[in-house]
């Protein structure tokens, strides 16, 4: 079997919740190192970069954040991992997602990873999850 994280063998996550499943796997684009988030027919993009800028953003923080996961097209709660994922005072200075349209959902699928790979741990409720770094 090929490692983990590819496109013939991707994470295969849930999220927050437990109750959607999705795939993500890291890819090249324009030369530029990506994560590949697949649920169902939809495809995110995210600057593979946001795995250690928001584990090193939690680490500072030093407590669980609320993930606040939205829509691009809405507002993002202040103080959330989604919010800081489009803030212009992040590392990028701005959106971790790169499909205009589809930039979103950053504190929706981008925790789950970090807890695959050992650098975070999130709840699980229904509903209002946090993170944060170990």
């Amino acid at each position: 079997m090929s490692e983990i994280g590819t496109k013939d063998n991707p994470w295969k996550l849930k999220t927050p919740p437990n109750t959607s499943e999705y795939q993500m796997y890291k890819d090249t684009k324009d030369g530029k190192e990506i994560i590949v988030c697949v649920v169902g027919s939809t495809t995110l993009l995210y600057d593979a970069r946001c795995l250690n800028d928001l584990h090193a953003m939690l680490t500072a923080h030093g407590d669980w954040m609320d993930l606040g996961g939205t829509d691009e097209q809405k507002e993002a709660k202040l103080g959330t991992v989604e919010a800081w994922g489009r803030d212009t005072t992040n590392p990028v200075g701005g959106w971790y997602g790169l499909k205009k349209g589809l930039r979103g959902r950053f504190g929706v699928y981008v925790p789950p990873l970090m807890e695959a790979l050992g650098l975070a741990e999130a709840t699980h409720e229904p509903k209002n999850n946090k993170m944060r770094a170990i």
